[in-house]
């Protein structure tokens, strides 16, 4: 039974597992690099190390680092949150190994399942339909893959197998242009993972992109708490998600949570997981991916279900079994997340960096803010630029669109540009509002045009000026210590004592 989590991981993720951590009672260590010196999870942690400059490969991806810090901290445990090294076997295995409890799967499914090849091959032998690739071959060259390519079909998709959020990824259209893209993603996976190895996957045109969330003990429960729908991208950058999906259907959600819960079973998983599908026209649907660790998006499906899956993490990685059985899951009403991220989508999302001088945030029935910044912050290059998840509720999906429209009104951030504009005209987007979206809709069917006022384009001018000038004589001030050295009520105080 561990007393002491260490949060091998920043931002946002951090501080949510921070706060799940505090509420069961249990000590929480932050790590952070020098980019992170003033980061929230670093003021919310109980105790803060630093790891080590600013690139993540010299910080939040030195396992032996972390480690030596949980030694030094005395934490067992250490939750690693989504990225960086949530999908390392080999850090899973150095836990058990140092007799730290890791909270999340076991290392051999990390590894069956973490490795997409592999876990293509071992969910297509469990009788899940997987879209078509090299699933079955391993690791291939170049040569080999271009040589492979014309047999599984244009458009395709190269994916690194040791990835996830659309790092290391290439579509491919034409056979001429395949080993330029190679390359590319194999530089990608390389500078994200530290494995640049690549498969390749048939481009299921009109898709929908659907995800199951799975909780699995070790006693042997396996239950799924509904799908959420991640179709809305960018580049293969999930942009928003719901739940419940607008094409979903009660027969449609039992087939597939029950081949989510087979993929599960398939290599014994324990903790919280994904199962990806991709949905095409005719509402076929394919194995994806696994993610075997906690996703960015899980809000949603806590907001539909009231399950709190962070601690339901820590609870099985206790070695208790599940709180809930199959038919104890309710959905209720719709959610839906917009990632605000720190981009430009009026000039091809281009990330902005800076210093976060104001920020107010959304509040009131319904909203959810989960965030890893405040006002002073500073956005820097080296990691996501994800500022916060905006979270909303609704008791249907269109009070839920109404409620996200209000919230994205309310959000003020000043210091760097947000893709909160893209958010706003997608919510009043009509093929949004009816669910008639796939993973290309953002890409092929979706504009945002920029509106320049010169009049507010004056008064922003004017109100930047005097904002300047103002903190400029802020500076230029200070205020005298009094001769007295004291206040003049406590003076008034001591005199008329003298005098009685």
């Amino acid at each position: 039974m561990f007393k002491k989590v260490l949060i091998a991981n920043r931002g946002e993720i951090a501080v949510r597992v921070i706060r799940a951590c505090r509420e069961v009672g249990l000590e929480t260590v932050a790590v952070f690099s020098e980019a992170d010196r003033q980061a929230l999870h670093v003021r919310l942690a109980d105790e803060a190390y630093l790891l080590g400059p600013a690139p993540s490969r010299e910080s939040y991806l030195r396992m032996d680092k972390i480690l030596e810090i949980a030694r030094k901290s005395g934490a067992d445990a250490i939750h690693p949150g989504y990225g960086f090294l949530a999908e390392r076997e080999e850090f899973a295995a150095a836990c058990a190994e140092q007799g730290i409890t890791f909270i999340g799967p076991k290392p051999s499914s990390i590894a069956a399942m973490g490795d997409k090849m592999t876990a293509r091959e071992t969910v297509r032998k469990a009788g899940v339909p997987v879209v078509p690739g090299t699933e079955d071959v391993g690791n291939l060259s170049d040569e080999e893959l271009l040589a492979v390519a014309p047999k599984i079909g244009f458009p395709l998709l190269i994916k690194a197998t040791a990835g996830g959020g659309g790092k290391g990824m290439r579509e491919v259209r034409t056979l001429e242009e395949m080993p330029g893209l190679l390359r590319a993603a194999r530089r990608e996976a390389e500078a994200a993972f530290g494995d640049g190895n690549v498969y390749l996957e048939k481009l299921v045109t009109g898709a929908r992109h659907i995800e199951f969330q799975i909780l699995a003990d070790a006693h042997g429960n396996v239950i799924h708490l509904g799908e959420r729908d991640c179709s809305i991208q960018r580049r293969h950058q999930k942009l928003v998600e719901e739940a419940p999906s607008p094409i979903m259907d009660e027969e449609l959600r039992r087939k597939m949570g029950e081949v989510a819960v087979k993929a599960a079973q398939a290599v014994d998983y324990i903790n919280a997981g994904t199962i990806e599908f991709l949905v095409d026209k005719d509402r076929n649907f394919y194995f994806l991916e696994m993610n075997t660790r906690l996703q960015v998006e899980h809000p949603v499906t806590e907001m539909v279900t009231g399950i709190d899956i962070v601690k339901e993490q820590i609870r099985i990685a206790r070695g208790r079994p599940l709180q809930y059985k199959q038919e104890d899951i309710r959905f209720n009403g719709a959610a839906i997340e917009c990632r605000i991220n720190a981009e430009d989508p009026y000039s091809n999302f281009m990330p902005s960096t800076g210093r976060i001088a104001h920020s107010l945030l959304p509040t009131g029935p319904g909203v959810r803010v989960d965030t890893g910044v405040y006002p002073g912050f500073e956005i820097t290059p080296y990691y996501d630029p994800m500022i916060s998840k905006l979270i909303v509720w609704g008791e249907t999906r269109a009070q839920a669109i109404l409620r996200m429209r209000r919230a994205l009104e309310e959000y003020r951030i000043v210091g760097v540009r947000t893709n909160i504009p893209f958010h706003q005209t997608l919510m009043d987007s009509h093929r949004f509002m009816g669910g008639q979206y796939d993973t290309r809709f953002v890409e092929e069917r979706f504009a945002i045009q920029e509106e320049r006022d010169p009049a507010l384009l004056e008064i922003a001018a004017a109100l930047a000026t005097l904002a300047a000038h103002r903190q400029t004589e802020r500076a230029a001030q200070f205020v005298q210590r009094n001769e007295r050295d004291t206040s003049n009520w406590k003076w008034v105080g001591r005199w008329e004592r003298m005098h009685r």
